[in-house]
């Protein structure tokens, strides 16, 4: 026989038999079972609808009572009689039971059953409290004060969307659905989201005794590694289980979690995986997203400064005419973003989102348009207000879409900047979110082509990183007219974008120029006279074995007849992103030595 002892108290646990109160559920739960088969009640991820069916389908009766100092009172009273009633001998025996909203009615419903006078009658109630569920269940009414008809509760349910996590969809969501049908015939909501559960960076249950368990405040005001271990001596845990976490925290942070702030922790949490996944938080990952809450802070601050005092924006349509092609690009940029945020949020698609928002303020609006528009801002006078003008929308709109995401960056920017006539906003908090019907400017056509100068530009860095070369001179060949003339008007913002020394178009191949084609319509050739051609082809050669032997003792270990039995998934998860960037790197080292060998 084995003795059962509390790991936390060392007490030996004693099992006691007890009387409970039970719940019959079997109606309840068909109920709630017609209303997500009907579409009345949504599920999002629609996986959770099999869990749904599994857990009421085989419901048992509830147990909802339990032996506690803390919760709501089980309204239930057991009935005796007073002395000197004929009845009292035999009260005890009875074992009879009612039920009250309080002791008053409670003693006249069991007066009204007895048939007998209330003086004669005695009620004690149970000293049992109600399951912490159940109390939870009548949480959507109960706050807006059922069981009156206040006028809360006429305003504010049913709601509309619940939002939690998916371990609890019996023990809670589906009871709520059970008890709100049942106690005022409505559903307490028309759609529930289960988000994803947060684990540890290698995919563990968060657990004090592993010392994995990431605070949300560490992250967010950051914590060193000895602060850590001190938290470790308030918690309940045996020396061996604290020699655990200390290994496990200095394992996984040995310079301590560093200071990342609210809003790139909770911008994280929305960028992981698809839905119904659970998400691996790597505080890694979060300290980068603090890095860009910095580059959208430095982008904020480019525009401000770019602004002269008490500059007032012009309305849009004033300056849509006079827009250079980059500025109708990245205003077309901005219209796209706020389509694909807008659908993001009709599907709870917070991937596709927060992809979304990063693409436009990093790759879009900091590494291309700011850059291409410091020649313009030192330009002509008309020139630099229509650029002050385009970049300030932008700021002024990308700001408003990360607001759910980033609410204290993105009211510190908004205070700051610059408002439009037609919109006096005092808060981001109370300003419209972007719609496409603000940002109509998607222009497809023109995306494609200055996607394609841009690949251009990726060429001539790789070019250069690749050749060991900081400025190179280059030269664009294109037989369709239509984009040669846009090419035209975009080389000097290319030859910016690339650090290129000299960028230009011209109708004929030139001589001893290293060719890369851009499109089947469009080539790009580098001058070589600034390239070391034997000693870059030696070194490039080196780079490829060198990643060829890499790839083959990964390939090697991954043909192993036991790999996907024995290595552990986040090894193998590891290989192969390691593969992928490997063959990528094989890849272009492989383009560049054949074009230098070409060359030659």
């Amino acid at each position: 026989m084995v003795v059962p002892v509390c790991s936390r108290s060392s007490d030996i646990v004693e099992p006691l038999l007890k009387e409970q109160w039970f719940a019959r559920c079997d109606n309840l739960a068909t109920q709630a079972i017609a209303a997500v088969e009907s579409g009345e009640l949504s599920i999002c991820p629609k996986m959770h609808c099999k869990t749904w069916q599994h857990w009421l389908l085989n419901i048992r009766d509830w147990c909802i009572s339990r032996q506690l100092w803390w919760g709501h009172r089980i309204p239930a009273y057991r009935v005796s009689f007073r002395n000197g009633h004929p009845k009292n001998q035999k009260a005890d025996s009875e074992n009879m039971w009612v039920s009250g909203r309080c002791y008053q009615e409670a003693l006249e419903k069991a007066a009204a059953q007895l048939n007998v006078n209330e003086e004669h009658l005695e009620l004690t109630q149970d000293d049992d409290v109600l399951d912490t569920w159940f109390s939870s269940a009548l949480f959507p009414f109960a706050v807006h004060g059922w069981p009156s008809q206040t006028d809360d509760l006429d305003r504010f349910y049913p709601s509309t969307l619940l939002e939690t996590g998916h371990d609890i969809i019996f023990f809670w969501v589906a009871r709520m659905v059970m008890m709100g049908q049942k106690l005022t015939g409505r559903l307490p909501f028309k759609e529930v989201y289960f988000h994803s559960m947060v684990r540890d960076a290698h995919g563990r249950k968060m657990s004090k005794s592993l010392g994995n368990v990431i605070d949300p405040v560490d992250v967010i005001q950051g914590a060193s590694l000895e602060d850590l271990h001190a938290r470790l001596e308030g918690n309940l845990l045996d020396p061996a289980e604290k020699e655990r976490s200390r290994r496990g925290q200095a394992a996984d942070y040995p310079r301590g979690i560093p200071e990342c702030g609210t809003d790139a922790l909770r911008f994280t949490l929305c960028t992981y995986k698809a839905q119904g996944e659970d998400v691996n938080l790597d505080v890694n990952t979060v300290q980068t997203y603090r890095f860009f809450c910095n580059k959208i802070w430095n982008a904020a601050l480019f525009t401000l400064n770019a602004l002269p005092d008490n500059f007032e924006p012009s309305p849009m349509s004033e300056m849509l005419a006079d827009c250079s092609i980059m500025d109708r690009w990245i205003l077309s940029r901005l219209s796209d973003t706020t389509a694909t945020i807008y659908n993001g949020f009709q599907g709870y698609d917070f991937p596709i989102i927060t992809s979304a928002i990063h693409r436009f303020w990093v790759q879009n609006l900091c590494d291309v348009y700011l850059e291409s528009i410091k020649l313009s801002l030192r330009a002509d006078a008309h020139r630099a207000w229509v650029s002050r003008n385009v970049l300030l929308t932008c700021v002024d709109g990308g700001v408003r879409l990360i607001s759910p995401f980033m609410p204290y960056l993105s009211e510190e920017i908004f205070q700051r900047l610059p408002r439009r006539p037609e919109r006096e906003d005092p808060s981001i908090c109370v300003a419209p979110y972007p719609t496409t019907e603000e940002f109509p400017m998607f222009d497809g056509s023109l995306e494609e082509r200055v996607a394609l100068s841009l690949d251009i530009v990726n060429r001539i860095r790789s070019i250069q990183k690749e050749f060991g070369i900081s400025k190179l001179s280059g030269h664009i060949v294109c037989n369709n007219d239509d984009l040669r003339g846009v090419l035209s008007q975009l080389c000097p913002t290319m030859a910016t974008l690339s650090s290129c020394r000299k960028l230009q178009m011209t109708n004929q191949e030139p001589d001893r120029c290293l060719a890369t084609t851009v499109a089947s319509d469009c080539a790009l050739f580098v001058e070589m006279e600034y390239i070391d051609v034997p000693r870059v082809l030696e070194r490039l050669q080196a780079k490829l074995a060198k990643t060829s032997t890499g790839l083959k003792k990964i390939e090697a270990q991954r043909s192993i007849d036991s790999y996907e039995d024995k290595v552990p998934q986040n090894i193998r998860e590891k290989h192969d992103q390691q593969v992928e960037v490997l063959q990528a790197d094989s890849a272009r080292l492989s383009a560049a030595v054949a074009m230098l060998k070409t060359a030659r």
